[in-house]
């Protein structure tokens, strides 16, 4: 009688052996990489540089950003690159469907890989990172940030900054910055060396969500490679917080690893990582309560939990409060809170919706933009209502969660929203779970409509060079044509969306993963 063999892993029965599906993993891995290279090179013609950088004097970048053929072409490289990641994520996650042991190692290398090009691209998708520099000079220079803006400052306009900053508050926290004098300090506000080094701290933000993510979803027994690649290895999360190097990263690292520490029963430091998130952006001030329910513990009495609330309250506004004094401006970032920016974005859920009720009560001969205010009001306090539901109700179950959902709702609930600002709670709701239903859908269309979006929309083109075409229309039909490839053409990818019919829409799905990308392992 022979002696049975070792089990087979479930995941090998439909994918092959571990070997083969890593093997077919890191083509993925190699495709995003090219994506992510055509990006650094189309970044050279179409992003960011700023008029006092010596970079504009480079033959290579005066070459590509004077003549008609350069722009297109990095026009063209930038939008492909972009749209190619896209498409190199979605087949990540299908060739490692099933989630086999070592997913989370090469998700991890994805996630390194397809950065590295992107910390030495010219800034793409956002120029928020020439503002830091003037904020930087601003706290050098002794004025207060809360109050001025950076056009109180000479040469501002040489550093890159948008205009739209010129006489706009800070809305960032103390530490950021603190963060931004450093950086200034140490480079004089040399334009390209403060981008490196504020990319370097949004890194820091990135490094945190790799190491935390996996580990918090663990907390909740779900695959925490899985998680990985929907909230960290995702275009628009490496687009934005590497190469815009958006200030959110830190924000957000810090934010995972404050609630990972205070799910394992570590309460002061995860209060401290939260309060560093909070003194970064403000935002994160609304994970606070929630903490504190970690903090309280199981079963814990209604008494407990309002006492340990008020001390995770003063312990971080404390915390706050004596950072201000050291730099002699107090509370003044509360104003972000307690004033938010006016107006609406248009693809945003109250922005939308509000346009609607307001073309109704204009129809009616009503005030439609009172109306419309109004709804957009009515939102915002829906949101703050829900996150007090959901502090109260609920008792010890899926904390974590309720907080994700709660951050989601003060998110899509706002009449602004900006591409980056899903990325504050799609980690949370990975490492908490995303069903293989529509929950799983509805990332691939979010992340790939605001990757288009940005594509056309935050192009750097000389105002005295002669297009025939836009680059805008150019970067607009080659995304818009590559989407409809991935969802209709391609045989690997079209089936993403439709796979079950309305049954893989609205059934109960699984958070695991296992068959939520479903195409031909090849």
């Amino acid at each position: 009688m022979t002696a049975p063999g070792p089990a087979v892993p479930t995941a090998e029965l439909h994918t092959g052996s571990t070997a083969t599906v890593e093997l077919r993993a890191r083509v993925a891995v190699v495709q995003g990489v090219i994506g992510s290279l055509m990006m650094f090179l189309g970044s050279l013609g179409t992003g960011w540089i700023a008029n006092g950088s010596p970079m504009v004097r480079h033959p290579l970048v005066i070459e590509l950003r004077v003549n008609a053929w350069g722009v297109y072409t990095c026009t063209v490289l930038l939008t492909l690159g972009a749209m190619l990641l896209i498409r190199s994520w979605l087949r990540l996650g299908q060739r490692l469907r099933g989630w086999p042991p070592g997913s989370l190692k090469t998700v991890t290398m994805a996630v390194i890989a397809w950065s590295v090009p992107m910390l030495f691209c010219v800034p793409i998708y956002s120029r928020d990172v020439y503002a830091y520099i003037g904020q930087g000079r601003l706290m050098l220079a002794g004025k207060d940030p809360y109050v001025e803006g950076i056009s109180s400052l000479d040469n501002w306009f040489m550093l890159g900054a948008d205009p739209e900053w010129a006489q706009a508050r800070t809305p960032y926290g103390p530490y950021f910055l603190w963060i931004a004098a450093a950086v200034v300090r140490l480079t004089d506000a040399q334009p390209d060396l403060s981008v490196m080094l504020f990319r370097a701290a949004a890194y820091v933000g990135v490094v945190l969500c790799l190491v935390y993510v996996p580990k918090l979803a663990g907390l909740h027994n779900l695959n925490g490679a899985r998680a990985l690649w929907i909230s960290v290895a995702n275009p628009l999360f490496l687009i934005s917080f590497v190469a815009s190097a958006h200030n959110d990263a830190l924000m957000v690292g810090l934010a995972v690893a404050g609630v990972y520490f205070a799910a394992t029963k570590h309460p002061l430091l995860g209060i401290l990582l939260v309060t560093g998130s909070i003194g970064i952006k403000p935002i994160t001030i609304l994970l606070l309560p929630f903490i504190g329910l970690l903090w309280a513990g199981r079963n814990a009495s209604w008494l407990r939990r309002f006492v340990i609330w008020a001390a995770t309250a003063s312990l971080s506004f404390g915390i706050l409060a004596l950072s201000g004094m050291v730099d002699g401006l107090g509370l003044g970032w509360a104003w972000a809170l307690l004033d938010p920016t006016p107006g609406y974005t248009g693809y945003s859920p109250s922005g939308f919706l509000g346009q609607q009720v307001e073309r109704i009560g204009n129809h009616f001969d009503l005030h439609g933009d009172q109306m419309a205010a109004t709804f957009r009001r009515a939102l915002q306090g829906g949101a703050i209502l829900l996150v007090l539901v959901l502090m109260f109700v609920g008792g010890d179950r899926k904390i974590v969660r309720r907080m994700a959902v709660a951050f989601a709702a003060v998110v899509l609930l706002s009449p602004i929203i900006q591409p980056w600002y899903i990325l504050w709670f799609l980690p949370l709701l990975a490492a908490t779970g995303i069903k293989d239903n529509w929950q799983i859908r509805s990332i691939y269309i979010v992340i790939t409509f605001f990757v288009v979006f940005g594509a056309q929309d935050q192009l750097s083109v000389w105002p005295f060079i002669n297009l025939s075409v836009s680059v805008s229309q150019v970067a607009f039909v080659i995304a818009v044509a590559f989407t409809l490839y991935l969802a209709l053409i391609d045989p690997r990818t079209r089936t993403l969306l439709t796979h079950g019919g309305w049954r893989g829409w609205f059934g109960r799905g699984t958070p695991r993963g296992s068959t939520d990308l479903v195409a031909p392992a090849r």
